[in-house]
């Protein structure tokens, strides 16, 4: 078995200001560096570093080609990559204090998926196969119906939420991995709980999982017709930068699905490797390799 995460790269330019930017004003960050991002590039990582065999497409833009070796150097499979002549995406984060961060995203190269390139890539996956998406490339519609016209399991993290989110048949999706904000934007409802149920009336066969910051997570797995519920308290640690938390938390998720671990299990491996990554700065650098968060667990 193996993953195809087809997702977004970019460059972070990350900036570490007293608070967040307001209308009008002028702010003076206290740090400035350029770093390694976009949800899919993190959660390949994160998917190579919990252990799946990981294959990464997308479009390499221009000055984006340290992206691809970081990838490499990480043991994902970069193969299916394509270059394209646009400038590579980009985001401008702030990260405040507390350790909090709003991000301001450029599609650039991410923009350029073609037809084609996606015809060409999924017939190098078979029915099992694991599809991770995000909402940060152009063609999201036509990769999850040819996807699941191939029988694979399409993982759908739909952030950032727009309207394009819209054109997607969200009953082809196995999974589902969302914020609590997100899953409020999809289904309607503030309340997790509820959240869920109207998701589950509106798609049967979906399984949801939400994240819930300090709250920890949820999640709602679907076999034949019967749900599955579990829960995981968050790991109390000093956070520093939250930007990768939620794709370390993805990665590590799919990691223990494909290995058919229990779901609380799954969770507890994901929680954990959240919690570390929020204690370092950065995106994918903060990502901890499976050896540190299984240590950690085996603390607990």
């Amino acid at each position: 078995m193996k993953v195809l995460n087809f997702g977004s790269m970019n460059l972070d330019y990350v900036y570490q200001v007293p608070h967040f930017v307001q209308p009008g004003e002028t702010l003076s960050s206290r740090s400035q560096v350029v770093n390694p991002g976009g949800k899919g590039l993190n959660q390949s990582i994160a998917l190579a570093r919990a252990g799946a065999r990981t294959y990464h497409a997308g479009c390499l833009g221009v000055g984006g080609e340290g992206l691809k070796t970081l990838l490499e150097e990480n043991g994902v499979d970069t193969s299916l990559l394509r270059p394209v002549d646009e400038l590579q995406g980009n985001a401008v984060i702030q990260v405040a204090p507390s350790g909090e961060n709003c991000i301001l995203l450029f599609g650039g190269s991410n923009q350029c998926v073609t037809p084609a390139q996606i015809d060409a890539t999924l017939v190098s996956f078979a029915p099992g196969d694991y599809l991770v998406l995000q909402n940060e490339m152009n063609e999201l519609p036509r990769l999850v119906d040819l996807a699941f016209e191939r029988g694979l399991r399409i993982v759908l993290n739909p952030s950032p939420y727009d309207e394009k989110l819209k054109a997607v048949d969200f009953g082809k999706l196995s999974w589902l991995l969302v914020n609590e904000v997100e899953a409020a934007q999809l289904s309607g409802s503030e309340d997790p709980e509820k959240a869920w149920e109207l998701l589950h009336a509106r798609y049967g066969a979906l399984s949801v999982l939400i994240t819930l910051g300090g709250a920890g997570s949820v999640a709602y797995r679907v076999v034949n017709g019967v749900v599955e519920t579990a829960r995981q308290e968050a790991f109390s640690v000093q956070a520093v930068d939250t930007t990768a938390a939620g794709d370390t938390y993805t990665g590590y998720f799919i990691g223990g699905l494909m290995e058919g671990l229990p779901l609380p299990e799954c969770m507890r491996r994901a929680g954990m490797a959240s919690a570390i990554s929020v204690t370092r700065p950065g995106a994918a650098p903060s990502i901890p390799a499976r050896a540190e968060v299984e240590a950690a667990l085996a603390g607990k």
